[in-house]
């Protein structure tokens, strides 16, 4: 058969027409057609069924691969880091030591109150009160908090207050009240301070922190 009578047979050929028990008499052009197509479809359902699902894995694969290249590159560089790390934690631990030291035990605490009315009277002061109000437990420590009541001249009480912040144990300062006494004697000072103890093993797990008492006049 020439090939123009298979572009005629084609250009007869009505799609309506298609009968695939005689697919052996369809024009050859129409069987390349047919043959073609079912390529494209193999093609495409291998696609959607493998290619797509090993595309998902791949991309899997290189999201895992970017994470464990950070990972590494963290790892790299804390071990390379390694000895300046313990360095500074060593520091670090000294550092925590110090300022431990300078909190007072409990039994430290009516010791710290007399030291507090001893700067009174040095500045030239009169203290009125220095009492311990109750514990305030936090997670890591206890605040104690302590209630100053001293009366004379501004500048003694500037210095007051400085020898009071310059002491060994730490000692905070908050919330001053200053007033004027009656008939021009001088003045009253009021003073919120706060030292701090660590919390030790056995105040742990809940307990409640027992309380210190004390007071000066």
């Amino acid at each position: 058969m020439s090939l123009q009578d298979s572009i005629n047979k084609l250009n007869e050929f009505d799609v309506n027409d298609i009968d695939f028990d005689k697919i052996g008499v369809w024009p050859l052009p129409a069987k390349i057609a047919v043959c073609t197509l079912l390529v494209v479809i193999v093609i495409a359902l291998t696609y959607y069924l493998k290619i797509s699902d090993l595309n998902m894995q791949l991309a899997s694969v290189e999201a895992k691969e970017k994470t464990l290249r950070q990972t590494f590159q963290t790892k790299s560089f804390e071990a390379a880091n390694l000895d300046a790390y313990k360095a500074q934690m060593e520091e670090m631990k000294v550092t925590f030591d110090s300022l431990l030291s300078r909190l007072p035990a409990k039994t430290e605490v009516p010791g710290l109150l007399e030291d507090i009315g001893t700067r009174g009277s040095e500045s030239g002061l009169t203290i009125n009160s220095v009492a311990i109000q109750p514990d305030v437990v936090a997670e890591y420590y206890i605040e104690v908090p302590i209630a100053i009541d001293v009366k004379g001249g501004y500048h003694d009480m500037g210095g007051f207050v400085s020898g009071v912040a310059g002491m060994p144990r730490i000692v905070t300062l908050h919330d001053f009240t200053i007033s004027s006494l009656k008939d021009d004697r001088g003045l009253n000072m009021k003073i919120a301070a706060k030292t701090y103890r660590y919390k030790t093993q056995e105040q742990d797990g809940g307990s409640t922190a027992v309380r210190a008492g004390g007071q000066i006049k």
